[in-house]
């Protein structure tokens, strides 16, 4: 696979719903050619302490931000056409669902790949398969894990070895 969009949600608590932050990397004949990242104003709006542990947002960083319904307005024409692509697709496949039923969008059913899966067939002897590890293996150093855009761009650079 040469063109696809990489996607990553961070979530506020265990809501689905809840997507706090995106990020989108683009990728098109192998290359990173645009990326994407976004705040959200999070659906239910509390944090958990332990997704606050995992990614470092607060409600003071997103209640000023937009609703997943205008991040999408931007997102939507960068990734049109192109497969989506996680790192545990269960995970940011059901988030992206959840989120459109919860502001009544029509999902346009996204074809979605997972690198985590594939990861296992191509590194079966892997430490582990976290998207920390399989990036190493793939050339990218995941410095700031956790946040959108750098898992994104680290799950860009997983696909575009083993997709």
């Amino acid at each position: 696979m040469r063109s696809f969009a990489a996607i990553d949600f961070e979530t506020a608590n265990n809501e689905r719903t809840s997507v706090c932050s995106v990020g989108v990397v683009i990728v098109r004949d192998g290359e990173i050619v645009d990326s994407f990242y976004s705040l959200i104003h999070p659906e239910p709006n509390y944090y958990n302490y332990w997704c606050t542990q995992v990614h470092g947002l607060t409600r003071k960083d997103t209640d000023d931000a937009p609703l997943f319904p205008e991040v999408w307005k931007l997102i939507e024409p960068l990734i049109d056409g192109l497969p989506l692509v996680a790192h545990n697709k269960s995970f940011d496949e059901s988030c992206l669902k959840a989120v459109f039923r919860c502001y009544q969008m029509d999902y346009p059913d996204y074809p979605f790949h997972c690198t985590c899966v594939a990861s296992r067939r191509a590194f079966p002897d892997a430490e582990n398969h976290q998207l920390h590890t399989i990036s190493e293996l793939c050339g990218y150093h995941l410095a700031h894990h956790h946040h959108a855009l750098a898992d994104a761009e680290a799950c860009a650079w997983i696909a575009r070895e083993i997709l």
